[in-house]
């Protein structure tokens, strides 16, 4: 259903029965890490006209892995993490 790469890759499939027998497939909800805990491999100041893919791209190499930087730093939109100059990034060991 997903790309081995993506976030939701290893969450497990449920199913739901509807009333009229026909099934729904899904998975199951993903939960934040804790970001302190995700081992760090360097921290990226932010600059003037930074966006989250540019610095995914530089350090891990894959800008489509952006969401490792928002579990490392405990956000939840990715804009926010490149919203304000001179911030501190958090970024994870790369984990592919």
């Amino acid at each position: 259903m997903f790309e081995q790469r993506s976030r939701y890759y290893a969450l497990d499939d449920a199913s739901l029965t509807t009333a009229d027998g026909s099934s729904i497939a899904y998975k199951r909800r993903r939960f934040l890490p804790d970001g302190e805990k995700i081992p760090l491999l360097v921290e990226v100041t932010v600059t003037e006209g930074d966006r989250l893919d540019l610095i995914t791209a530089r350090t891990l190499g894959d800008p489509e892995q952006f969401w490792r930087i928002c579990d490392a730093n405990n956000a939840m939109n990715p804009s926010d993490l490149t919203a304000e100059t001179g911030r501190v990034l958090r970024v994870p060991v790369p984990q592919f």
